[in-house]
């Protein structure tokens, strides 16, 4: 009888895990997440939290989550190739965002790597369009969903978790731009070129 019983829940937990593998399988191939707010701050001012990962903590949604992360900056002092290393407890892992293209006052694309828990590659991007007399500031993340990402999207929504962190962040990132001090795009840009050409000095 007990043989029949354990052979009866074996099978039941068979069909289960096949039924979601199934599943899984037929999940899309790749995610797009995105999120904005309006800032009456203008764009050169939004591009300067972006553009230096200095001042990511400044407004980073995960940095509260453990503020004795460890954290390593390299490539340019800001800018395309400037590199921001983190690693730190099992609520944000360890991974690493590398700047591969800046357009000031227009748009930051980074690469961004989880090394841990889970591996995996995206590219995350903040694009600054005029509205009013402020800024929309949209933060968009694309990548590719593996085999197990896609089972985790059957008990849990990605776009709502990381949303969730994109709200949030974005929040704060509109908080601390409005309370800098006007720039106009012209001094922004020429504080750009100026950074990357200490860069380029340092190298």
């Amino acid at each position: 009888m007990i043989q029949k019983i354990a052979l009866g829940l074996f099978l039941l937990i068979t069909v289960v895990i096949l039924a979601i593998l199934g599943l899984a399988s037929t999940r899309p191939a790749t995610f797009h997440i995105e999120r904005s707010v309006v800032t009456t701050a203008s764009a050169p001012a939004v591009f300067e939290y972006l553009n230096d990962l200095h001042r990511f903590p400044e407004w980073s949604p995960w940095q509260e989550l453990d503020p004795a992360m460890k954290v390593e900056h390299s490539g340019a002092a800001a800018g395309v190739g400037a590199s921001y290393y983190w690693i730190g407890n099992d609520k944000v892992g360890e991974g690493r965002m590398t700047i591969t293209q800046s357009i000031p006052a227009d748009h930051v694309t980074m690469k961004l790597e989880f090394l841990k828990p889970f591996a995996s590659t995206s590219d995350t991007k903040w694009a600054l369009m005029p509205e009013g007399d402020g800024t929309q500031v949209t933060w968009s993340m694309d990548g590719n969903n593996n085999f197990m990402s896609k089972v985790m999207t059957l008990f849990m929504s990605m776009d709502a978790v990381i949303g969730k962190d994109f709200e949030k962040g974005l929040a704060k990132l509109k908080a601390v731009s409005e309370a800098t001090p006007p720039q106009s795009a012209t001094d922004a840009v020429t504080d750009t070129t100026a950074a990357a050409s200490a860069a380029r000095a340092r190298h």
